[in-house]
This record gives structure tokens, sequence and C-alpha cells, in this order.
């Protein structure tokens, strides 16, 4: 029986408080209250619970899944602050503890805020904003796998950090970042490299080829945005192409040629015409 997982356990027995449930022909088992024991259960009958600690540290089960699991990441709102910890809602009756020294800045009460869930020495689940160093390096993706993740911190200088399936090590380069994004939004990418210590370095985009087409079309739009002629070409600065565009220099020149190539621009001196 893991803490902080999703366990699939039998029911060995039913009292009044509730089903007690186990793995058969094993002395321990753990309490699903009653209020929470699915109509017509029966012993033998297997359920699915996630397990956690009461506010009296008694292991107990719930049939409610909570959004994350030991060593994943989700974005939880902050029920309660003190003086020397937070409380945080996920669910389940008794809130999620956030030690003071698990917090990475200000909390407000309401907000909601990118935790992994992980066990403490005392051997009870708590929340931790400090991600990075709990993520496991140990992903199954390879290059150019497409992946799903949620994006816990951004640093301008870096990029973006993404919990890929909420517990992998992830991150898109800034040089990677042409659309705003924010902590919280979940993100599909493409896997660009696997570092020898099983970290992934991801892109939003595509491959080139697959890219440049999504590209051209957007720059078509553009052009048109502007009554046809779009005032640079692309010899323009690559911080003026990101600001109107948000690609890369070299891809607004691929999809410039490509528009070139299909007849449906023509490139003048200081401007670009749709055709």
């Amino acid at each position: 029986m893991e803490l902080g997982r999703k366990n699939l356990l039998t029911v060995l027995r039913i009292k009044e408080n509730g089903a007690y449930l186990g793995e058969p022909g094993m002395d321990d088992a753990v309490l699903l209250p009653r209020r929470e024991v699915p109509e017509g259960v029966l012993v033998g009958d297997a359920l699915e619970v996630f397990l956690y600690k009461d506010s009296e540290d008694r292991l107990i089960s719930t049939t409610t899944v909570p959004p994350l699991e030991v060593g994943s990441v989700a974005m939880l709102p902050v029920s309660q602050i003190t003086d020397i910890s937070a409380f945080l809602d996920w669910g389940l009756l008794k809130e999620l503890f956030l030690p003071f020294r698990e917090q990475t800045g200000k909390l407000r009460e309401k907000s909601l805020v990118p935790v992994i869930l992980y066990i403490d020495k005392s051997g009870r689940l708590a929340a931790s904003m400090k991600i990075y160093d709990r993520l496991s390096p140990a992903s199954p993706y390879e290059k150019n796998d497409k992946v799903s993740g949620l994006i816990y911190e951004i640093k301008k200088d870096l990029g973006a950090f993404v919990a890929v399936d909420g517990k992998y090590y992830g991150m898109i380069p800034a040089s990677e970042l042409f659309e705003k994004v924010k902590v919280g939004d979940t993100v599909n990418a493409r896997v660009l490299k696997k570092r020898p210590d099983g970290k992934l370095d991801l892109s939003p985009r595509k491959k080139a080829y697959s890219q440049m087409r999504d590209d051209a079309e957007k720059v078509l739009e553009v052009i048109k945005s502007y009554d046809g002629e779009l005032p640079f070409t692309d010899k323009a600065s690559p911080e003026q192409i990101k600001a109107e565009l948000k690609m890369s220099k070299a891809a607004f020149k691929r999809a410039v040629g490509k528009l070139l190539k299909d007849g449906k621009i023509v490139i003048g001196k200081d401007s670009i015409f749709k055709k």
C-alpha cells in the first residue's frame, strides 16, 4: 500500500464505520470511511483508492482522487496562510501542508501555486514549490517525441521549466519561446534533445518542414491585416519579427520563401505585398 498514490485494494471486511481494504492474505488494512463506501460493495471487491493520513496521522483511504500523487506537479489554490506554513486545497477533507521552507515566494489566499507532492521525514504528505530538484530524470521520451506538461517556473534568460506528464524534467529554452506563456499553462511540445542526465529540451514548434506551412499561413494572415502590404521584409531585425509575428527570423525567412515559391507574395525593397 503506497502512501500518496492510487492503490487498487481489496475489500477485506465491512464494519459499521466503513470498509477495510488491503491485499488478500495480509493482515494490514486501511479504512475507507463509511460515507465513501460505494453502494453495493461486497467483501472481495476491488476498489481504486488514494492513501493519505488523517488529522490524527492515521493511514486512511479515499475514493476521491486528488490532482497529484507523490512526485507529480499540479496547480493548487492556497486555502490558508499562517506564520510558519500554508495549506492548500487538494479536494480532500484534510488540507495539504505547504511548509514555509518549501515556499519560493509570497503567497496570497485563493491564489493558485505550482507544487509537487512529497513525503517528509516524518512520513507525512506535504507540498513543495521547489519543484526542479524533485522531478524525475527517468522519462521514457526521446528526440522528436511529442509530450505535454505543466509550466511551473519561467526565467526570462533561460526559458520555461516544464513538468512533463507532471513528473519529468523538461525545459523550453528562451530561444524557442515565441508565444507568451505563464506559470500554470499546459503546453504541448516536441523533444528537441534528451540530455545524458535524462532532462528534456523542448520546443512548442513542429519540425522545420512541418512548421513552415503553419508559419507561411500566419505570415499571409499578418500581411492581410496590413491591407496586403507588410511594412518590412526578411531583412528586418529578429526583434521586430518576433514582436510582430511571434517567430524567429529563420522561421520567418523560410515562411516568406514558401509564400514566394507558391506565388502568393511579391517582395519589394522595404515591404512584402500580397499577390
